[in-house]
């Protein structure tokens, strides 16, 4: 839990002092302008479908495990299932929060040569669909510590993180932020696990 804490305290605290003049802000809109420069609409339509399931997923890993837990009479199985529904429902939450202290504009708005395929109206920092993604992940990975749990898991938040800035809809560091809460409240909530 102390890990939770620490996590939140760097998240609004170290990223809401950057600024448009930083040299971590320019990095920022010159990867996003990169990726908007290369789109392609077969690949556009790909990352889009990745971040549209992305709510999907973390809704059915769980679920699964839940089901597969009664149906297999498997204490532990249903005990994973509410420590990684846990993990990414406090997620949630903790995004919310920060999102509402912190206030970032999104990349499009904060930066005019910056065009997203699609424009959601909250604000960016940390990137919700990433947190959520990482922390269904790192939750599953500890639950199940086998590669053919792990690899899948990370490839798909690493993917749902990537598909946040293709998209032009979030900032690296977003992501980056997003990826650290979604894995630091995973591992603040070990203690759910069996």
């Amino acid at each position: 839990m102390k890990q939770l804490y620490v996590t939140i305290l760097l998240l609004t605290t170290a990223f809401p002092t950057v600024t448009a003049q930083s040299g971590l802000q320019r990095l920022d809109d010159k990867t996003l302008e990169y990726l908007a420069d290369r789109r392609t609409p077969s690949q556009t339509k790909a990352w889009l479908f990745i971040s549209n399931t992305n709510d999907y997923v973390n809704v059915a890993i769980p679920a699964g495990l839940l089901i597969a837990g009664i149906i297999d009479h498997n204490p532990d199985m249903r005990q994973n299932a509410l420590y990684v529904a846990s993990s990414t429902a406090t997620t949630f939450l903790l995004n919310t929060l920060i999102k509402k202290l912190v206030k970032r504009p999104r990349p499009f708005i904060s930066n005019t040569r910056l065009t997203a395929v699609y424009q959601p109206r909250s604000t960016s920092f940390p990137s919700g669909h990433t947190s959520s993604a990482f922390s269904s992940a790192t939750a599953l990975a500890r639950a199940y510590p086998k590669w053919y749990v792990i690899a899948p898991a990370f490839l798909w938040s690493g993917a749902v993180g990537y598909s946040r800035m293709y998209l032009g809809v979030h900032y690296p560091t977003d992501v980056t932020a997003g990826a650290l809460l979604g894995a630091g409240t995973a591992f603040g909530l070990g203690f759910i696990r069996p």
